[in-house]
């Protein structure tokens, strides 16, 4: 509890848990350049579309587009290029067989900073949903809803 007040999120992707079941969730640093930073701290980061990968041995997050810093130069930074993931060699090896054994998809979560200011993604292993998935989820959601409005008049 006290650990997630410290955190400050940046972006979440909420089409993630739309569109997946998520299994397993990791943290992981990321390799970033100082006017990716910038931006981040400023909010202008997208992880709608993205997606990450186990690589010869390293985890890259792709289609992570991060916009240019606003106070930035001509040395700004490419904004949807790969970016690295920093994981420890077992928790890459997990990734690495459950993305192939069980045909599992690695997904950027949220992206937030840690109370010391370092950069963090949290990804998670998630398996497709097909659309009726989809439609249930959207049902129990609205029965939720429901439930709580007549909670809520019942008072």
């Amino acid at each position: 509890m006290a650990k997630e007040q410290s955190e400050k999120v940046v972006a979440t992707n909420r089409k993630a848990f739309h569109d997946y079941h998520i299994e397993d969730k990791l943290e992981a640093g990321i390799v970033l350049k100082g006017t990716e930073v910038k931006s981040l701290r400023e909010g202008k980061v997208n992880l709608r579309d993205s997606y990450a990968s186990v690589e010869q041995g390293e985890v890259l997050l792709h289609h992570c587009h991060i916009s240019p810093y606003s106070h930035g130069n001509i040395m700004n930074h490419d904004p949807d290029r790969s970016r690295k993931l920093l994981l420890h060699r077992k928790e890459i090896n997990k990734l690495l067989g459950r993305t192939q054994q069980q045909g599992l998809t690695i997904v950027p979560l949220r992206l937030y900073f840690t109370a010391q200011g370092k950069a963090k993604v949290e990804i998670g292993l998630a398996k497709g949903k097909k659309q009726y998935d989809r439609r249930e989820s959207i049902k129990a959601r609205e029965a939720g809803r429901e439930v709580e409005r007549a909670m809520k008049k019942r008072r």
